[in-house]
């Protein structure tokens, strides 16, 4: 790959967007573009066709999604559905008839079935039901995932599909309404802590277990996958490691210095009991983190900090 190839970053304000944009740069690579969703609308295919024959990017990394965690996927299914499947459409098809080479799909682990068994291979695809939390959103992405691979098989075309675990870092969203768990853990200790220490009430009985991936290392897989041409369609990218969100909540209350009651919620859902990805066929490859949970839960909380008056006036 060298590194004035034209690559277009689809959700490069976002924070896995931004996060590989600032790895691609620190890499050398001098023709990244990207384009905000004033710019254009990724859910508008006649946009999307006009911005590739202007542009012509010789290689596409879709980061672009509506996200959200269980609140915000349970209370909007269509939008989940419906404005991914729309996203992840528009730039495959118009990259497979504008001839792009090579295209970066990023998805989630939600892909695979609610009690599939630990550690979750790439295999075990579509051989059970979803989780019904997110199964939307998990549907498009499963959609996006096949879409890439029909245009591999068919058309030869080095099309692949990155799988990631729970990502966190820098530029996350830290509205309690529509963030994840991580990010929505850290505001509310902070703001406990902020408020003589508070008590904290947190969703569910926190025995779930889930694996934690900072944002910088899939850039990295996102890197590798860019420099080198994979051998098989779908690859789950993550640590291998897992904790349950009771010690999440706890490694991330030490961090920020809260020292108030935790109260866990039972009344409201946990979401699949275990997500843990089996990693090794990106292991066999070269591909591995470097960051580990507690460094990367540091970075985050002092970009937080120093972020924090954009975070204010977001609803609480």
């Amino acid at each position: 790959m060298n590194k004035d190839t034209k690559i277009y970053i689809a959700g490069h304000k976002g924070m896995v967007g931004s996060a590989i944009w600032r790895t691609l740069t620190e890499k050398g690579y001098t023709n990244l573009i990207g384009s905000s969703s004033k710019e254009l609308d990724l859910r508008n295919q006649q946009e999307v066709t006009a911005f590739m024959a202007k542009e012509k990017p010789e290689v596409i990394i879709d980061a672009a999604a509506k996200v959200g965690g269980i609140l915000a996927n349970n209370d909007f299914p269509y939008q989940f559905l419906m404005e991914n499947m729309q996203i992840q459409n528009n730039l495959i098809d118009s990259a497979m008839k504008s001839d792009v080479e090579k295209f970066i799909f990023l998805g989630s682990s939600c892909i695979y079935p609610k009690l599939a068994p630990q550690p979750l291979k790439e295999e075990y695809l579509l051989t059970d039901t979803l989780e019904p939390t997110n199964e939307w959103y998990a549907i498009a992405k499963i959609t996006g995932v096949k879409a890439c691979q029909a245009i591999r098989k068919q058309f030869n075309k080095d099309y692949v599909s990155l799988m990631p675990t729970n990502l966190y870092g820098t530029h996350d969203n830290f509205d309690l309404t529509s963030s994840h768990v991580l990010p929505a853990m850290m505001r509310k200790f902070h703001e406990a802590k902020m408020n003589n220490n508070a008590p904290v009430t947190l969703w569910g009985s926190g025995t779930p277990m889930r694996e934690f991936l900072f944002v910088d290392d899939m850039a990295q897989s996102v890197v590798f996958a860019l420099e080198n041409k994979l051998p098989d369609y779908l690859y789950n990218v993550g640590t291998g490691e897992d904790l349950t969100i009771r010690q999440l909540a706890e490694t991330i209350q030490k961090i920020i210095g809260h020292q108030g009651e935790i109260i866990w919620d039972s009344s409201k859902p946990d979401g699949t009991p275990r997500k843990l990805m089996d990693i090794s066929k990106m292991h066999a490859l070269g591909w591995k983190h470097q960051v580990q949970l507690e460094e990367g839960i540091q970075k985050t909380y002092t970009w937080f900090l120093e972020n924090i008056d954009q975070f204010k006036e977001v609803k609480m």
